[in-house]
């Protein structure tokens, strides 16, 4: 429970238990700034850069009390009150008083030590002290590193180049080492600036409804978290029981999955994106955004669907809430009056996705919502045969279109990707299919996880760079894993091959390794899967990728069984040192190793051309995986060949000495 308390003209934010203020205002540091200003957006498929044009601010400097746990802020004594603050059990609720103003930043008192976690799923940085992020959903970018060349390019050709930042699934929530979490109830652009040592600052183009706080452990504020915004349920069985293999080569695919398997790949699904059709372009094979299947593209699909199922492995498509105005399904949406409309005339507000126009299906029209989520997701895809599908594009809203629920599209821009799921989810449970049938999404918000079974990490560069390869899949798991997205993975091998970047075998050596120790393990071709390597290439690369789909496969009973953990406390499978450490600040920033489940610890190799690398081991009871042995806590060099995970040296090179002893049930094993 939160109390407002009174020191003279300080105000404090205080949580029972808790020693220091969660929130402070005083005459010399307002707590709460606000301002008017006026957005400026340019979007560019998925893209976007955004600019204020602001009025003057105003400090609100004078607090003063209006009732049992209320206080009004004016911006000096005597002046008429502008924001209300109210306690109500764990928020503090904020109302507007004057209605002008949708602008505002909120200071938070930090200290020098703590660390933050959170934010969504963050690619760049698992730790986020020291940096700004602002919070708006969109394309993550190609490179995502300014002093690259190949984000400037991307940058100057489409705005496609990205930053640390950028992120399909942002979320106004962080944790603390401190004790506590945070949440911004508002859906509207937001900045977090963690820089200062001495305060948080949470700006918001909108007032928000109230904070939320959370005060605990970190596994405790997991709990708390997931339970506040949905937990997702359980893994389906078949998706943990070997891999997915994504290929979109019609009929010829499946002569390559026969090859596949009889080299030894445990195969759980078939993954064809293109059941559709596809449309070439310049960027490199796309889909036909018409959701039902083209008999052009796959000759007897049904048969196949059903022989696959006999065999046990499903099939999985692809869909997205967009209709290529050249296919039937637009036509039918037009009809129905299902589309978001242009603002200067009552047309459908037509997207332009690169060599191709598609209209927006209006989630905010309940009848649109239910037309696209039983005309197309039932009846096209589940009744059709399909097991799961990526649910993709939730971040792609334009914010000046006409909505059918009439707000303001920059409102609900990020909350778009939550009504997406929604619709996807709906769709599932009609057919009492919830926890069976899987789809997965990139895009997020708040919510998301109450709705979206899956998340995968976006479209990773094919290679080994900082902010845009391999090593940002571990980052977005475990940062979104924090907030109640329990099920997490990546497209083996990467996605995005522009300006050169190809794959190599290493690369996907290493994919392999990383992906065997992820809930689910899903290959990708990528978007130009005739100048890239692929799964089954070479006669190595095939035989390696056999190996690690049987590893995954072996897994499955412990994913599963940590899995109940997840339904029943929100804990992620993925899971930060941290969580199970908090008294060890190594594992605060440490984002290339991880532990999956509570019982092992897994290291990948993200690094090119490397042999080896350093592993820490928190302090606790580790065991080699493969013979049992004791192995000392601490940091070790290990051998890192590729295709074979390897155990750490028995004793320690550099061992680290802890706080306190944490409770343990059983040794673990690394």
């Amino acid at each position: 429970m939160l109390a407002l308390c009174w020191e003279g003209e300080t105000v404090t934010l205080r949580a029972d238990g808790r020693a220091d203020a969660l929130w402070r205002h005083t005459p010399d540091h307002p707590a709460i700034i606000v301002w008017r200003g006026e957005a400026e957006v340019l979007m560019n498929r998925g893209n976007f850069r955004l600019s204020d044009l602001p009025e003057p601010t105003v400090e609100l400097r004078s607090a003063r009390p209006c009732g049992v746990e209320m206080v009004e802020l004016a911006p000096e004594a005597g002046a008429e009150a502008v924001i209300r603050l109210r306690v109500d059990g764990h928020r503090l609720v904020i109302d507007a008083l004057d209605p002008s103003l949708n602008r505002c930043t909120i200071r938070l008192p930090a200290t020098a030590d703590e660390q933050l976690w959170g934010c969504g799923e963050q690619l760049s940085y698992l730790a986020l002290r020291g940096r700004r992020f602002p919070l708006w959903t969109s394309e993550p970018g190609v490179g995502r590193d300014p002093r690259r060349e190949i984000t400037r390019v991307m940058d100057a050709v489409a705005m496609a180049g990205g930053d640390y930042y950028t992120t399909n699934y942002p979320q106004p929530t962080f944790l603390s080492s401190d004790g506590y979490a945070v949440h911004v109830d508002c859906d509207a652009y937001q900045c977090v600036d963690f820089r200062d040592d001495d305060a948080h600052r949470l700006e918001a183009w909108a007032i928000p409804a109230a904070l939320e706080f959370y005060v605990g452990e970190p596994i405790a504020l997991v709990e708390q978290l997931s339970a506040r915004f949905g937990r997702q349920p359980m893994l389906p069985a078949w998706a943990a029981g070997g891999a997915i293999i994504g290929l979109k080569a019609g009929d010829a695919g499946f002569a390559r999955l026969d090859v596949m398997r009889a080299a030894g790949v445990a195969v759980s699904g078939l993954w064809c994106e293109d059941w559709c059709g596809i449309r070439e372009t310049s960027f490199g094979r796309r889909l036909f955004w018409d959701w039902q299947w083209n008999p052009a593209r796959y000759t007897d699909l049904p048969a196949r669907i059903a022989a696959l199922r006999a065999e046990g492995i499903g099939f999985l498509g692809y869909v997205n809430p967009y209709l290529a105005v050249d296919g039937p399904l637009y036509a039918e949406a037009k009809a129905a009056g299902f589309l978001a409309r242009r603002l200067d005339r009552d047309e459908p507000y037509d997207v332009d996705f690169g060599e191709f126009l598609a209209g927006v299906v209006d989630l905010t029209d309940p009848a649109a919502a239910q037309w696209f989520a039983e005309r197309i997701v039932g009846r096209e895809m589940l009744d059709f045969g399909l097991v799961g599908w990526m649910a993709d594009f939730g971040e792609y809203l334009p914010t000046d279109l006409r909505l059918h629920s009439g707000e303001d599209p920059m409102e609900a821009h990020n909350r778009w990707p939550v009504l997406w799921a929604a619709v996807n989810a709906r769709a599932v449970a009609s057919r009492g299919r919830t926890g069976d049938a899987l789809f997965f999404m990139r895009a997020g918000w708040t919510g998301i996880g109450a709705h979206c079974p899956l998340l995968w990490a976006g479209d990773q560069l094919v290679d080994f760079s900082r902010h845009d390869g391999i090593g940002t899949a571990i980052t977005a798991a475990l940062s979104a894993g924090l907030l109640g997205n329990a099920w997490h993975h990546a497209d083996c091998g990467g996605y995005t091959s522009v300006q050169g970047v190809v794959r190599t075998a290493e690369l996907l050596h290493r994919w392999f390794d990383l992906t065997a120790f992820t809930p689910v393990m899903r290959t990708h071709e990528g978007n130009r899967p005739d100048e890239n390597l692929q799964v089954d290439s070479t006669a190595s690369l095939l035989a390696h990728f056999a190996l690690m789909t049987r590893l995954h496969a072996a897994l499955a009973p412990y994913v599963l069984a940590a899995g109940a953990e997840a339904v029943s406390h929100g804990l992620p499978i993925m899971r930060p040192l941290f969580l199970h450490h908090a008294d060890d600040p190594t594992c605060w920033t440490m984002q290339n190793q991880y532990l999956y489940g509570r019982d092992l610890l897994v290291a990948p190799v993200v690094t090119e051309g490397v042999e080896a690398r350093a592993v820490y081991l928190p302090h606790d009871e580790w065991l080699d995986l493969y013979d049992g042995a004791p192995v000392a806590a601490g940091w070790h060099q290990a051998a890192a060949p590729r295709g074979r995970p390897r155990r750490p040296p028995r004793q320690a090179i550099r061992p680290k000495s802890l706080h306190r002893q944490p409770r343990r049930r059983r040794p673990r094993t690394a």
